[in-house]
């Protein structure tokens, strides 16, 4: 699932922009492309030039004129038509390779030709993507790659004039993720020679009429429809008027009540702006500053690094810039007896991967510790979640008359809600694995919150008001809560994260907003601050997370009568989407091999991860990790290893691979970590 959710933010920075990161690693799988040149012994390739290590971000041309922007730390060479910048950590590259050639097969086997001819990876899947910022024929390529490798292989074929431009991927999935950031500094500005981005600056909002309205609803019914997801929620807001709210499809797969702008979601990782805004009240009232150390708040607060920790104030618990990497496995295997202490507990095992303040890593753990540090300044003498929860109802949900947003699952479960789904395996939707949304409770203030459009929207008029409530009232002051907004650190070159926030720049005028991801639930809330104009998006399926880029982008059409993008693209995704899935399950066994499935021990246990009862049953191979069970099929990967693969809806494509040793193991991966199961 990590490493298919890797490919993807790579997907997404080089065909749309930065993207919000998840709660939790992205659902079902992404990408393909055409095979590395043939098995003919390879050609003796060109001198390349001598490695220019960059100091700061540089603006680059490729050999055919394209242009880009080298990431600060890369090296960058030049080998015949291949413009090759390789990140720090050796072994890790992307090639920009021009060429003429007939078509976009033909141009990235001439491409592969001359960056690296002896790769061998297997083709898996190729897409094709429509014509954006001056590139036709966009073609996507991703290869099979053994789980083993720990690697990213992936190529994208743009056309301009003549000439073909090849970015080919070629990374290590921790150099992947740890400085995805950078990548998306490559990605956004990697144009044709002369190309002018589309920009908005300076245009007046267009009123959003009925026609725009329903054109709009009529773009979200059809994707909702298009990719299975049974119920989507939306909300507009145009100058302090709620212009529209109401839903699409039924709040059940097969049911009859229909999604409204009352229906609960899931609002995932929407949570931690929320959570921001409560340590802003607390700003404002003198409680803390932004720049008051943790440690002075909580001295029991501790991360893996002495020297990180003595360097974390409060605005960095949210920043993503303290260098330390996800490690969701941690909460998401193992949350049975998971309490607030318990999760900040684990922080004191997180190594940072970068430096502090130097690139894009979001954590979720970290971010949990900022609402619960919030809380136990207001409320000290409560438990840590306690403290949090009710927090939050008096500084948060209930000044802005949040009725029914609520951290409370029972209480969710009773109300009009939207419940949880995903595809299966064979790419049909169905009941995604609830369960395993529990775990967010214990780290609550990154993502465990439930709302509605009509709550959500009452949030963002808010903010749309610089704190001002209807009727002028002012709830908070316009400085804390705009320093949230201040960017921290880069998520690519138009896009800042600042403490739950994202300030996207891309089109000339800001856009905020912040995407939330769970099993089954993908959402976004989205304004434009210099037009007075808000919007909400909440769905109840994993294929809704497709949703939600294209629609942003339909809304600014609508409101700025710019380039038709957003109905092709949501096509293209789509389509992609269960192309993907299609793909994947060529390669997988379900059930699962029965000679592998009879060679795995009975019980595996990880001190990290919990323990693993491998359950037979007729056919099927279940693993059953105690908070949650699943099938899984086989796989024989390119080099020979097994793995088993999930196959439950809602957490498909999670692998784990069979070890070596005297002992049997299993191996599970993030993009910067290794867990092994050992049998006992």
């Amino acid at each position: 699932m990590h490493r298919l959710a890797a490919l993807a933010g790579i997907l997404i920075a080089c065909h749309g922009g930065a993207a919000a990161p998840p709660t939790t690693p992205a659902a079902p799988p992404v990408a393909a492309a055409p095979a590395p040149p043939s098995t003919a012994p390879a050609p003796a390739l060109p001198a390349a030039s001598p490695p220019e290590r960059l100091t700061a971000d540089t603006p680059k041309t490729t050999v055919g004129g394209a242009t880009f922007i080298a990431p600060a730390q890369w090296s960058i060479s030049v080998r015949g038509p291949a413009t090759i910048l390789e990140a720090p950590e050796a072994g890790s590259q992307i090639a920009l390779v021009d060429v003429q050639a007939k078509n976009a097969d033909a141009a990235v086997a001439a491409a592969w030709a001359a960056y690296k001819p002896d790769a061998r990876w297997p083709l898996k899947l190729a897409n094709d993507a429509p014509d954006k910022d001056g590139w036709s024929k966009i073609r996507a390529y991703a290869y099979q790659t053994s789980p083993n490798e720990h690697r990213v292989v992936a190529a994208f074929a743009q056309l301009a004039g003549d000439t073909w431009t090849i970015a080919i991927v070629n990374l290590d999935e921790a150099v992947a993720e740890k400085r995805g950031g950078q990548l998306g500094v490559l990605a956004s500005r990697l144009f044709p020679k002369g190309h002018a981005t589309e920009s908005f600056a300076g245009k007046a909002a267009a009123k959003l009429d009925a026609a725009k309205l329903a054109a709009l609803g009529a773009f979200v019914d059809q994707a909702r429809t298009a990719l299975g997801v049974p119920a989507v929620s939306i909300g507009l807001i145009q100058d302090g008027v709620v212009v529209f709210a109401g839903g699409f499809g039924t709040r059940e797969l097969g049911g009859k009540p229909k999604a409204d702008a009352d229906t609960l979601y899931m609002i995932a990782s929407n949570t931690k702006a929320m959570t921001t805004l409560m340590l802003a009240k607390l700003v404002e009232a003198g409680k803390l500053t932004w720049d008051t150390p943790v440690t002075a708040l909580l001295p029991s607060f501790k991360l893996g690094d002495a020297d990180t920790t003595s360097k974390v104030m409060v605005k960095h618990l949210i920043c993503a810039c303290t260098g330390l990497p996800r490690q969701d496995y941690e909460w998401l295997f193992e949350f049975k007896d998971a309490t607030p202490a318990t999760a900040l507990a684990t922080l004191a095992t997180i190594q940072p991967t970068s430096k502090f303040g130097e690139m894009f890593q979001y954590s979720n753990s970290l971010a949990g510790a900022a609402g619960f540090v919030g809380g136990h300044v207001v409320y000290p003498k409560l438990e840590l979640g306690a403290a949090y929860d009710k927090a939050m109802q008096a500084l948060v949900f209930d000044p802005l008359g949040m009725a029914s947003t609520t951290f409370d699952f029972k209480r969710a479960l009773r109300a009009n809600h939207a419940g949880a789904y995903s595809t299966d395996i064979d790419g049909k939707a169905a009941a995604a694995v609830m369960g395993l949304n529990y775990a967010v409770i214990a780290l609550r203030p990154a993502g465990g919150a439930w709302s509605s459009v009509r709550d959500v929207l009452k949030y963002v008029q808010m903010e749309l008001g610089n704190g001002a409530l209807p009727g002028g009232k002012r709830y908070i002051a316009a400085e804390p809560l705009l320093a949230r907004r201040a960017p921290q650190v880069a998520m690519s070159k138009d896009a800042t994260y600042g403490m739950g926030l994202i300030v996207d720049t891309r089109y000339g005028t800001p856009v905020v907003h912040h995407g939330g991801d769970l099993i089954g639930y993908h959402s976004d809330m989205v304004w434009l601050p210099e037009h007075h104009v808000g919007a909400v998006i909440l769905t109840d399926g994993d294929a809704g997370v497709l949703i939600r880029g294209p629609f942003r982008r339909k809304l600014l059409e609508l409101l700025f009568d710019g380039h038709p993008e957003a109905d092709a693209d949501m096509a293209a995704s789509a389509k992609t989407y269960f192309d993907q899935i299609a793909a994947e399950r060529k390669l997988i066994t379900v059930p699962g091999d029965p000679a592998e499935a009879a060679k795995l021990a009975p019980r595996y246990t990880s001190a990290t991860l919990g323990d693993i009862t491998v359950k037979h049953t007729g056919a099927a191979t279940v693993f059953d990790l105690g908070e949650w069970q699943t099938e899984v099929g086989s796989r024989k990967n390119p080099d020979g290893s097994i793995s088993f693969i999930t196959t439950a809806p809602g957490i498909t494509g999670l692998e784990f691979v069979v070890g070596t040793g005297a002992k049997r193991t299993l191996i599970v991966r993030d993009a910067q970590h290794s867990y092994t199961f050992t049998e006992g």
